[in-house]
């Protein structure tokens, strides 16, 4: 190879600056993101499902190598290897800002005060899920319920808790990366965990219902433990399930929900079976149907968050009642 081969060969095979620089700021964006969740949102974290917490614990350690290797003084190399090195500077990119996306909400009061055991009811929590236990008697009916998207699953205790005061065992799915499609097999668990139940009534908040919908869809012809009832708060099913789904539904929603409108609800009800019953909170938005706090893109309310609470735990334990012998 000659003097000047040579010389080409090392010039083009220099990585650029700004890829260095790119690479730590991308590091840096990281690490403030991993930061920021923690500090803003400690409760979801350490309260949800184990995954979200390892992936956290996974970008740290890329942002962590890849700032090192960033300061490093690199070997000569040849042009495709800092062209796949900008690759994953747009993958990590995209990383850092799925992380970010899947930050949760995290349960604030009442539900934290609900989560506590008393002579009515006994809370159970474990990596995947949250169990309401009534003390006393217990009825064949249960009820299994799939939060809405990114919404921590402490977050439903105290609008659900009425349930289990009244006898029912109340199960409460934690999702992973608080996405209820990767939850799909939890109400299974579910199931296999209870069966003393003779029945069970599937619910759901938001994304959460449209997964409770297709389970329900799915076991309510089962021979063992059907599916008698489907509960949507603020929801409403991906698919036409109008003759489909024979299990008795109780749609509740918020008349001034900026996520789920009343138009969505009523766009949806050809999808639902003719007899579906349907609550609607005047006043009521979509943050209503959990304790986490104000949500992006909803509605201003015009009543309280206690007054729209009770009124939907009294519209479904009226409903779990109707479905039970």
């Amino acid at each position: 190879m000659t003097t000047r081969e040579k010389q080409g060969k090392t010039e083009g095979s220099v990585r650029p600056a700004w890829l260095a620089w790119t690479v730590r700021a991308v590091a840096a964006a990281g690490l403030i993101v991993v930061a920021w969740v923690f500090l803003t949102e400690w409760g979801a974290v350490t309260h949800g499902h184990p995954l979200y917490p390892v992936l956290l614990g996974l970008t740290v350690l890329g942002a962590a190598l890849a700032m090192w290797r960033s300061w490093r003084p690199r070997a000569a190399q040849s042009g495709w290897r800092w062209a796949a090195d900008l690759v994953l500077v747009v993958a990590a990119i995209g990383w850092v800002a799925t992380i970010a996306w899947l930050r949760p909400f995290t349960a604030v009061e009442p539900a934290l005060a609900a989560m506590n055991s008393d002579a009515q009811v006994t809370v159970t929590e474990t990596a995947t899920q949250i169990e309401l236990n009534p003390t006393g008697d217990v009825s064949g009916t249960a009820v299994f319920f799939q939060p809405g998207a990114r919404v921590e699953a402490r977050a439903y205790a105290a609008i659900l808790r009425p349930l289990a005061e009244a006898g029912y065992t109340v199960v409460i799915a934690k999702q992973p990366l608080g996405i209820a499609f990767l939850a799909a097999g939890a109400f299974d668990d579910a199931r296999a965990a209870y069966p003393d139940a003779m029945r069970w009534v599937v619910g759901g908040h938001s994304l959460g219902g449209v997964v409770a919908s297709s389970e329900a869809d799915a076991a309510d012809s089962d021979t063992t433990a059907p599916v008698a009832g489907l509960l949507l708060y603020a929801s409403y099913p991906a698919n036409d399930e109008s003759t489909t789904l024979t299990a008795q539904v109780e749609s509740i929603s918020g008349s001034r929900d900026g996520l789920c409108t009343p138009e969505m609800i009523d766009a949806a009800k050809a999808d639902l079976p003719q007899e579906t019953n349907y609550t609607v909170i005047d006043g009521g938005v979509h943050a209503y149907f959990a304790d986490y706090g104000p949500q992006p893109g909803d509605g201003t309310p015009t009543i309280s968050q206690d007054d729209a609470r009770q009124q939907i735990s009294d519209a479904t334990v009226r409903f779990v009642n109707s479905l039970t012998p």
